[in-house]
């Protein structure tokens, strides 16, 4: 198979590509496109047992997709572009057409004879959390020489989810993990990389993400995902969250090699962390019960609002502020998508609803 490639809007030069601001302001996301079917449900079954399913929706789902989506919502100012692999099938040109239509670029998105990916997402009606049974499918067979660096003309190059992407997660001799590899070779071309994962809890996690970390400038992920892959508790044993904790779990991060800035979300806060060790928190929003119809893809959310700030230059409080926006205008839509706002109306749900006591 022909390597992807994003096609350029012209030559950049590594002095552009040196500085977000200075450069075009365009951002690769790469990885995981997949269709989520939302099913809705009023309670979760014992085994054996039956529930009713009272809505059902079909909608794109994954990292490459949520995040370029929100992202492009936010500011269509951005280039935008996403690259990996569908199927030759309905599911894949749902993905390419619901894409396009959001003024995403695919044109680094190839059509494969594997399957398309997808997920049945088991949404709870009253309170919005969610259970994701999932097929690997056609994204992850996304390698590392599938990706033709030189043929980058990007800002930050975005990779997410490791732990569901197959290939990408195998060992590679010199770097650690394929994921490693292609990470390497990106910033070596001068250009920012950016990292986020799957929450999963096994003995594998550190295997598979540290080697991604020594190549990462920016790494993104919830609090859980940073207690498996650091082994530092967030939460004491009656599940409340420890600010200090996160603060432990973001300088282990750079420890591990993460080189600019690291940021942990929880429902409760925000935290980050840049390579001088200035730590920036802010709390979530206190928004009613009655405002969430699900939480699927809030994480890409806040990971989109996140990475706006780092383009536009954002302090981190500012930056973590429109993240934990963004995250709750997803949580309005039962879907990972729906629910993305423009810049201006996101910011918006801060004097709305207000933030929960520090």
């Amino acid at each position: 198979m022909a390597a992807l490639h994003v096609a350029s809007n012209g030559p950049v030069t590594a002095g552009e590509k040196s500085g977000i601001l200075g450069g075009m302001r365009q951002i690769v996301f790469a990885g995981s496109l997949l269709v989520d079917t939302v099913k809705t449900i009023p309670s979760w079954p014992e085994r054996g047992m039956l529930v009713p399913i009272t809505g059902i929706k079909r909608a794109v789902g994954g990292s490459a997709c949520n995040t370029s989506i929100d992202l492009k919502t936010l500011d269509p100012s951005l280039d935008v572009r996403a690259l990996g692999k569908v199927g030759r099938d309905d599911a894949g040109d749902f993905i390419c057409s619901t894409l396009a239509a959001k003024g995403v670029d695919t044109s680094a998105v190839a059509r494969t004879d594997t399957a398309t990916t997808f997920t049945d997402v088991m949404t709870l009606e009253t309170t919005g959390e969610r259970t994701f049974f999932n097929m690997h499918g056609a994204d992850s067979t996304l390698k590392a020489d599938d990706v033709e660096v030189g043929g980058l003309s990007c800002d930050i190059f975005h990779l997410g989810y490791l732990l569901i992407l197959d290939a990408l997660d195998l060992p590679d001799p010199e770097y650690g993990t394929q994921a490693a590899r292609l990470l390497a070779r990106v910033q070596a071309a001068g250009i920012k990389t950016s990292l986020d994962l799957v929450s999963e809890k096994s003995a594998r996690v550190p295997r598979i993400v540290r080697p991604a970390l020594r190549h990462c400038d920016y790494l993104i992920v919830n609090e859980v995902e940073g207690e498996q892959v650091t082994g530092i508790p967030c939460r004491d044993a009656k599940g409340r969250l420890s600010p200090e904790a996160l603060g432990r779990i973001a300088e282990a991060l750079f420890a591990l090699g993460v080189r600019r800035k690291v940021v942990l979300h929880s429902p409760e806060m925000g935290l980050a962390r840049d390579a001088e060790g200035h730590v920036a928190a802010v709390p979530s929003l206190d928004l009613p019960p009655a405002w969430i119809k699900g939480a699927v893809g809030a994480g890409d959310a806040f990971c989109a609002g996140m990475l706006h700030a780092i383009m536009t230059d954002r302090p981190d409080d500012e930056g973590l502020r429109l993240a934990s926006c963004a995250a709750a205008a997803n949580l309005a839509a039962p879907d990972s998508v729906s629910g993305a706002l423009p810049l201006a109306a996101t910011l918006a749900l801060e004097e709305r609803f207000g933030r929960r006591k520090a």
